[in-house]
């Protein structure tokens, strides 16, 4: 149960609370932008006048003819028409308008609450650190999509995905967070050594795995081996080390990083049964409580992945593993802070 404290500012916890909503938001609809392989259905970055989309017939013809020059038009969508070229522009559209909207939606708030004095003296670095981290991942984002419009790529570097994917998370770590301090009176860290150590570590792996999940969806590797608990008919697959030197096929081949993002899971599974257990076992009923939420949407979510895999990557299981994701990485945000912060 999350307790609020008489002395926390309220319009700053409702504030703080909004930006958390778009940011979840705007991973899932960054997530369903590129299942529907829209993200390069805008080929330029303008800032200011790409605000508004094509307001006449004859400017879409011409942001038409901008897509059909890259190579995905002709690899991925060759058969196109306008309408269908419609669709992916707006989802591609409405992601970096929203990108637009939390700047502004984080950055007014911002300095009228500085301004007023409402938020803390001690605590104004971590928010100015927030807006820094948004401007930074705008550029982020645009140098993503940068990467799949140059030496005949039809898609972005999964380098880069995982980039943009992770600083988004952190974002979202860092809100929460924040959130709670705020909600909270900011209160003083009180932490369980032995239990903050292994929460540390599950934290760290959910991150990883979520790390592991944008090179699986950057590389297209959860199309291949569509078969559960073996691949290729074993544990390991057979093209594990494919490609040279070794180090690479973590980042470039499909086999290898299917295989990892599914040891990933089972990792993270084990850790948080041994987080869970150990809290039990030192009569910790809030922080069992929050790692058992945890616990049980690892459960789920890696039987969702199981079935994205084997139904081989429909969108709307897809969509929701990415959405159960975030899930998992908030829980374990909240389980992680209750063994740091306790509130009296």
């Amino acid at each position: 149960m999350l307790h609020t404290m008489p002395g926390h500012n309220r319009a700053v916890s409702i504030w703080l609370f909004i930006m958390i909503i778009m940011v979840v938001s705007i991973i899932l609809l960054g997530g369903a932008t590129r299942l529907t392989n829209s993200g390069l259905s805008i080929t330029e970055w303008k800032p200011i006048t790409g605000v508004l989309p094509p307001l006449s017939a004859e400017a879409w013809a011409v942001e038409f003819a901008k897509y059909r020059k890259i190579p995905e038009f002709s690899a991925e969508h060759p058969d196109m028409d306008l309408a269908g070229f419609k669709f992916i522009y707006f989802m591609e559209w409405s992601h970096r308008l929203l990108g637009r909207a939390i700047g502004l939606v984080y950055f007014i708030p911002l300095v009228f609450f500085l301004i007023r004095g409402q938020i803390k003296p001690g605590k104004r670095g971590r928010f100015i650190g927030v807006l820094l981290l948004i401007g930074v991942q705008g550029a982020i984002g645009w140098w993503m999509v940068a990467s799949g419009l140059v030496n005949d790529r039809v898609s972005v570097s999964q380098y880069r995905l995982a980039v943009h994917l992770g600083v988004a998370f952190v974002i979202l770590a860092i809100l929460l967070w924040t959130w709670l301090d705020n909600r909270q009176d900011w209160p003083d860290k009180q932490a369980q050594p032995k239990l903050a150590k292994r929460i540390n570590v599950l934290f760290l792996l959910v991150f990883l795995q979520i790390i592991a999940g944008a090179f699986v969806a950057g590389t297209h590797a959860g199309l291949t081996y569509n078969t559960w608990p073996l691949m290729d008919g074993g544990l390991m697959p057979s093209g594990y080390f494919a490609q040279s030197p070794a180090w690479i096929n973590m980042f470039e081949n499909v086999a290898s990083i299917q295989f990892n993002h599914r040891m990933l899971g089972y990792a993270v599974l084990l850790i948080a049964i041994w987080g869970w257990w150990s809290a039990r076992r030192q009569d910790e009923h809030q922080l069992r409580r929050a790692l058992g939420w945890v616990l049980m949407t690892i459960v789920l979510q890696i039987a969702l992945g199981i079935a994205t895999l084997l139904y081989v990557v429909p969108l709307h299981l897809a969509l929701a593993h990415q959405a159960g994701a975030i899930v998992v990485f908030l829980l374990a945000v909240i389980a992680l802070r209750r063994a740091k912060v306790r509130v009296y």
